[in-house]
């Protein structure tokens, strides 16, 4: 079977879809990625073919403020969702699209494989069904299916349990949609236009669960909210990860059981700013020491965190996460969605503190499902850290919750589920000739 995987530039999406390639190959598939120029060299090192996103799609995902410079500037809420969704992502639909048919042309694949914001599949999807293949997309951010209490997407809005919270949810969608749902929206339907499909008619984020052949959600149902969900949506369990991806520090020794270990990480995006998480997080342990604090720097230099690096504290820019997730008895983490997961398929407790992109209703799940503490800022005090560490080792209820999500995680075999999910989309639906020309569809 020959696979096209086609990500979003960003080491979150494609993280996981490497490890779903690695499970492709291995099972003898041939596999070609989609993805920017930038990460050429991570698709070729696990074995697929690689293929650049043309024109404006190509973009570095380490230097998303060069896209969108006036982001840096503007306090998370909606008016910055407003304008990251319309030039990180929508503005990127005909090139991301150009780039699917060129490949659909030159590969000819049998199924199109490709995570929860790659939304230049959006004209194929809303095309005539005959001139595509199947598409089956993996949520690598959060469940993208529209609330049941009614609230938004990205604002870290817990469960409604009451009707005067429904009702002010209510509300709080209502500026939503003015300030960022109908501005996105008409944008996107202009461009949708022009590719000689749509209008989309309902919320861009929401759509690809519902017109997608298949959505994996890369979680288990137990941090979700329970919700009506399309016939699409199926749990597969923690994002794969890949082993080995990094060599074991050469301080790995010092991790011998004598103390407990504290993993802190701000991920491979959120990471131009040390001083939000991991600096508060060094200096607010640096005197616990009962504890080691492990901090991964996602590939940045490690004299790029400031301030003096504690003597119980050990750096590395990259780390086998398979690895450190075993080691670690608690993570302190700004909130990626997939190191989340993995956290908690390993029953780690987990503190949580971001409020961009995705990373406010991810840590609003942390705190909700019981298996941490939500910090709920961008920026955390070294007290409001220490305290919350303190509070998921030395306090059994957070460990507790930690285990039993771990346990339902064990419950799911991810890698075959997820081969198992592909192969029945594509023997279910037999694949059509490609037009030889580009069309919108």
């Amino acid at each position: 079977m020959k696979v096209l995987i086609a990500s979003t530039p960003a080491t979150g999406h494609l993280n996981p879809l490497l490890a779903i390639t690695h499970g492709l190959i291995e099972d003898g598939h041939d596999v070609s990625i989609l993805t920017a120029s930038k990460l050429r060299e991570r698709v070729e090192a696990g074995g697929a073919t690689f293929r650049a996103l043309p024109g404006n799609a190509d973009i570095d995902p380490n230097d998303l403020h060069a896209i969108a410079p006036e982001l840096k500037e503007m306090e998370p809420g909606p008016e910055w969702l407003s304008v990251a969704v319309q030039r990180l992502f929508v503005d990127r639909i005909p090139a991301q699209h150009e780039g699917l048919q060129r490949a659909l042309r030159e590969y000819r694949p049998d199924v199109i494989v490709g995570d929860d914001m790659i939304f230049g599949v959006l004209p194929m999807l809303l095309g005539p069904r005959a001139n595509r293949p199947p598409v089956v997309l993996c949520g690598t951010s959060i469940l993208h299916s529209p609330r049941d209490d009614g609230a938004p997407h990205f604002l870290g809005l817990p469960h409604a349990t009451t009707q005067a919270e429904r009702d002010r949810y209510a509300l709080i969608a209502r500026d939503y949609d003015r300030i960022v749902n109908e501005p996105c929206g008409r944008r996107l339907n202009e461009i949708l236009a022009k590719l000689g499909v749509g209008p989309l008619e309902m919320v861009m984020f929401d759509s690809v669960s519902v017109l997608a052949d298949a959505y994996l959600q890369l979680t288990v149902p137990s941090f979700e909210f329970p919700r009506k969900l399309p016939p699409t949506v199926h749990f597969v369990g923690r994002p794969p990860i890949v082993p080995n991806q990094a060599p074991l520090p050469p301080w790995a020794d010092d991790l011998d059981g004598s103390r407990k270990v504290v993993l802190v990480t701000q991920g491979t995006v959120a990471n131009h700013d040390f001083g939000l998480l991991v600096a508060p997080t060094l200096a607010a342990l640096a005197d616990e020491k009962d504890l080691l604090v492990m901090v991964t720097t996602g590939g940045r230099p490690i004299d790029t965190i400031p301030g003096v690096i504690p003597s119980n504290a050990r750096v590395s820019r990259y780390l086998p996460f398979e690895w450190a997730l075993a080691k670690a008895d608690v993570f302190v983490t700004n909130g990626g969605y997939g190191s989340v997961n993995q956290a908690m398929s390993y029953g780690l407790p987990i503190v949580s503190a971001g409020l961009t992109e995705d990373k406010a209703d991810v840590n609003m799940r942390i705190g909700w499902s019981g298996v941490g503490i939500n910090l709920a800022t961008n920026q955390p005090t070294q007290q409001a850290v220490r305290e919350a560490v303190r509070a998921v080792l030395d306090q059994p209820n957070h460990r507790a919750r930690a285990k039993k999500m771990a346990r339902e995680f064990a419950k799911y075999d991810t890698r075959s589920e997820i081969l198992r999910i592909i192969n029945q989309v594509v023997d279910e639906q037999t694949t059509p000739e490609i037009p030889a020309r580009r069309s919108a569809g």
